[in-house]
């Protein structure tokens, strides 16, 4: 491989973590569909009829359990008898207590609509990933419960029905949907529901004058499917304790009481089961998609024929019982918890239909009204189609695989699959059904345990693999660094024909396993980077040697040395810090304190120079530490988000009345500014802080209105969308009036994504960003400050950090030790970008209220853009910020981006090692989550390396160092002249060294 080139750099980074973050889903979210299962469901004679005929499914979309049972005032109420608290669901509650048997569901990550239903009606969970493609109207490539049943009639989301439509037979399964616009964030979504139930109401109205219906409506083995939205709406838009949310679950109450009215009239039997459950939950603050127990438990009530009635403990608490309904006043009755792929299993036992093939869900026997000898039966039949799964990826993998290593509880004869299911059956000829189904759960369990075993076949390989690809990773970029920027690229490259073979040698083994095992491509990719990067790094192994003796030939003292010893447990300590500010927040109110005192390191004499930038820093940093104490969980604050944009307009037109004062002593800015178009590039920053304004005024209008549920105004969303857009395309503009200055790029910068967090924010994310720009500002002045503090006398010569003569060629000064602090300090800022204002690693961190005020109709990835361009600002700033740091240091432009890069990948493999794949679901999901955000920070600093380029083109900046001009001219190495002791004149170089 030739040298590598900046640009090069940057493209093997962006390619190497957009490829490595795939691994952490092949490790642990391998997909379990498989096919060529044999389907199973409970043998009946003809006289046997199945539990039910029919099978009505509601599922109200984002309905909490403990809301779904907790009693409340009348979410709207008329007169003071409605304050007292009662239950919003009282038809739901009489079947509790009355009719049927109920519990909690408890979902998986992520908890969105997608993975939750296909949970609920195929019983398998999906891989992560999937929630990419929730909204789209791709068919399911997996059985479900619908595709098992005669017919199936559905109503409800366009986001949800078409998926288990067009992955049945053909035919199957009718699907009635409102339009997409309907799903309005900005009006009471009551309607979205309300339809639902008109049009089951017209169904079996028309099947009064339509025979060919009224014939199909009274097939057995059929399927009725309403899907709620209107409660996820209402949740996302208003709360999860609005009023609007509370009203939605009487309305939601009241349709199923008319529709479970209005079908066992129909028909008359008594052969209809009934179940009511949930996809997901809701947090407080109105999102989904984390494993947060307000967001992973769901209510599930079961009621009608086949289904058990309920079991009370009249004075006593009923078993199944915590503190999660210890206010539910059902203490009585019996509460029966499940998982959710469990309800899949259940109604297809309720309506006598197979067992969908891909299901992992265990038949809750609880809720079950059968005898005993019926249970064990259909419980064994639920056994078998999860073991038949077992079989064909057991049989896919041996066919695969070298050597496969057999699941032990299941790898001998006398624990075989046909031996265990004989033996049950044995038990059950027998009557001993009590102990068949003992037996049943426990082999139930070995066999989702030996589907996990296959499904994480390759996880101790793989994983390792990984681990050496990132710490090849972390040594190629930090021998890329030294070579390009402390040794200019002058050091010999040493690459050996043993060598090669070996690294070749090792690449073909891999290869040619993974052709043996038929393993999937992204193996190939994760096995290339790390024999690519150790090849590399020992080809340029003299580089390293060179570069220490470069780095670190000043220390000539055992002070010295312990002094970086300690510099560097330090630096590993605030990298495990900002680990912990994942989970932790306050982390970074302490990191911002320890902080603000990093004047004092410099003394009193560098104090006295610079006591405004010290006090302003340290002013600034403890503001920014106030950030993280504050609600990550916030509520839409009209006069936060007012302040916010005020501050901003105030900062600009400080600017504008003391542009002049503020850089007038700067030759650059007096050049600029004596230039006719001064007036103009005036005007332009006056048209910013106007839009400024305007958007401050018309985000809090919106709002008002929204709160008053009267829906955006047009005019309103018009100019609020005018307004971002010309705010964003201003820097283009100030291209026909350029001032150079970097203070003057910066608050044009500044300006111009200050209405972003004016109209997009509901609190005091746009105070965070006033002070994240002054930290900013404030910290590219003082390493500029520190640089020129520190830097060692001309006379001054240190001759155990010469370097060669040969290496002082570049245009650009060498890297130093202290430089890495640099890189350390833009990486915390980084961090402080995304959690400042929130926790990004959860899912569920943000609100839809922003985005509302410029697109009320539900539409998920135009609203998930402005929420990513919001998140991405706070990057741009900062890239920009050392971008000019860069140019007043005097560093090459990608030098410091590389070296954050380079040690960033600490915090990723640190991420990498604690992913768990057991215990609570939050666990597994925020650990993954750490993970990917933490990869992804390389590539977004190598996309903000060009962001940098774009954004401080043509900036310049005066050098306040009289060295400066002369480091520059002799690539960070100054030569100075000394009289030797016979009067003559010797050079000595110096590395100019800036650590402190």
């Amino acid at each position: 491989m030739a040298r590598v080139s900046r640009a090069g750099f940057l493209a093997i980074a962006t390619i190497f973590h957009l490829v490595y973050i795939r691994s952490i889903f092949d490790i642990y979210f391998v997909s379990p569909i498989v096919s060529g299962m044999r389907p199973f469901e409970v043998e009946r004679t003809a006289a046997v009829e199945a539990p039910s005929k029919r099978l009505v499914l509601f599922v109200g979309d984002g309905l909490r359990a403990d809301k779904a049972f907790q009693s409340f005032p009348e979410p709207y109420p008329k007169n003071d008898a409605d304050l007292e608290p009662r239950p919003l669901a009282p038809f739901l509650r009489s079947r509790v207590l009355e009719h049927g048997t109920f519990g909690v569901s408890h979902t998986r990550v992520p908890t969105e609509s997608r993975p939750g239903h296909v949970a609920l009606i195929a019983g398998l969970y999906e891989d992560v990933s999937a929630v990419t493609t929730g909204w789209k109207l791709n068919p399911v490539n997996f059985d479900s419960v619908f595709n098992r049943s005669r017919h199936t009639w559905s109503w409800g989301s366009p986001d949800i029905l078409p998926m288990f439509q067009l992955g049945a037979v053909p035919g199957r399964v009718d699907a009635d949907m409102y339009a997409a616009e309907e799903e309005d964030f900005s009006q009471d979504a009551v309607h979205l529901d309300l339809w639902v139930f008109d049009k089951v109401k017209a169904l079996f109205a028309e099947a009064a004058t339509n025979s060919t219906l009224n014939a199909a409506l009274r097939e057995d083995k059929i399927v009725f499917f309403l899907h709620l939205l209107g409660l996820d709406t209402n949740g996302h838009a208003y709360r999860p304790y609005s009023k609007e949310y509370l009203n939605n679950i009487k309305v939601v109450d009241e349709g199923i009481k008319e529709i479970t009215n209005l079908i066992e009239d129909f028909y008359n039997d008594d052969k209809t089961a009934f179940v009511f459950t949930a996809d997901h939950g809701m947090s407080d603050w109105g999102s989904h998609g984390d494993g947060h127990p307000d967001n992973t438990r769901t209510p599930l009530i079961a009621w009608g024929s086949g289904v058990a009635k309920p079991v009370t403990t009249p004075g006593a608490v009923a078993l199944g019982h915590d503190e999660l309904s210890s206010d539910w006043g059902l203490d009585h009755i019996q509460r029966h918890d499940v998982a959710q792929a469990d309800v899949a299993a259940l109604m297809a036992y309720l309506a006598g239909l197979a067992f969908p093939v891909n299901s992992v869900g265990e038949l809750p026997l609880s809720y079950i009204s059968q005898e005993i000898a019926a249970r064990s039966e259909a419980f064994l039949a639920n056994a078998k189609g999860i073991l038949d799964m077992y079989r064909v990826k057991e049989e896919q993998k041996i066919r695969t695989e070298l050597r496969y290593r057999p699941y032990g509880p299941l790898g001998d004869s006398e624990h075989s699959i046909d031996y265990r299911i004989s033996s049950i059956q044995t038990l059950i000829d027998e009557g001993r059904h009590e102990e068949a189904i003992k037996e049943t759960a426990a082999l139930v369990q070995v066999g989702l345990a030996g589907l996990r075993y296959l499904q994480t076949y390759d996880w101790l390989f793989l994983r390792a693999l990984i681990t050496i690809g990132y710490l090849g990773w972390v040594a190629f970029s930090l021998t890329t660094v030294i070579d390009l920027h402390v040794l200019h690229g002058k050091a010999e490259t040493c690459r050996t024909l043993p060598s090669t073979l070996f690294f070749s040698s090792v690449l073909m083994v891999l290869y040619a396993s993974f052709i043996t095992s038929k393993s999937p491509v992204t193996y190939y990719a994760y096995a290339i980077f790390p024999v690519g990067f150790w090849e590399e790094v020992f080809a340029r192994r003299k580089a390293l040697v060179e570069g220490k003796n470069v780095l670190f030939g000043h220390i000539a003292s055992i002070g010295s040395g312990i002094a970086l010893v300690v510099k560097f447990l330090i630096a590993l300590l605030l990298i495990e810090s900002l680990a912990l500010g994942y989970t932790h927040r306050e982390v970074f109110t302490y990191l911002f304190v320890g902080a603000a005192s990093w004047p004092l390191f410099y003394g009193a004499g560098f104090l006295r120079q610079y006591s405004l930038l010290a006090i302003t820093w340290t002013i600034a940093c403890l503001a920014m530490s106030t950030f993280t104490l504050l609600p990550a969980l916030k509520v839409e604050d009209t006069n936060l988000v007012t302040s916010g944009g005020a501050l901003m307009s105030l900062i600009g037109i400080t600017y504008l009345l003391f542009q002049k004062s503020l850089l007038g002593r700067s030759k650059i800015a007096t050049d600029s500014m004596a230039s006719p178009k001064d007036t103009l590039s005036r005007a332009l920053v006056g048209i910013q802080v106007g839009l400024i304004i305007l958007i401050t005024a018309v985000t809090r209008s919106s709002v008002a209105s929204l709160q008053a549920k009267t829906g955006l105004p047009k005019g309103n969303q018009l100019v609020g969308w005018a307004a971002l857009v010309l705010s964003l395309i201003m820097p283009f503009f100030h291209r026909l009036a350029p001032n150079n200055h970097y203070v003057h790029r910066l608050m044009v910068l500044f300006l111009t994504f200050a209405p972003t967090f004016v109209i997009l924010t509901i609190s005091y994310e746009g105070l965070f960003y006033l002070g994240f720009c002054i930290v900013l500002f404030a910290w590219v002045s003082m390493e500029h400050s520190v640089y020129i503090f520190s830097k060692p006398s001309p006379a001054k010569t240190n001759g155990n950090a010469a370097m060669p003569a040969s290496l002082v060629s570049s245009s650009y000064r060498t890297l130093t030790l202290s430089d890495a602090r640099v890189s350390l300090f833009f990486l915390t800022l980084l961090q402080a970008a995304f959690f400042c204002t929130g926790n990004v690693a959860s899912l569920s961190s943000f609100s839809l209220d922003s985005v509302s005020r410029l697109i009320p109709v539900f539409d998920p990835f135009s609203q998930g853009a402005l929420l990513v361009l919001k998140l991405m600002v706070p990057f741009a700033l900062i890239s920009a910020n050392l971008g000019i740091l860069n140019k007043r240091l005097g560093v090459a432009p990608s030098a410091l981006f590389m070296v954050v890069m380079a040690i960033s990948d600490l915090l990723t493999l640190h991420f990498f090692w604690v992913v768990r794949d057991e215990g609570s679901w939050l666990e597994i999901g925020s650990t993954i989550s750490h993970f990917c955000i933490a990869s992804l920070f390389c590539v977004f600093v190598a996309s903000l390396e060009g962001v940098s380029e774009l954004f401080i083109s043509g900036v310049e900046v005066e050098d306040d160092s009289p060295q400066m001009a002369k480091e520059k001219e002799l690539g960070g190495v100054v030569i100075s002249e000394e009289t030797n002791s016979n009067g003559g004149v010797s050079k000595a170089a110096e590395n100019g060294d800036t650590s402190k």
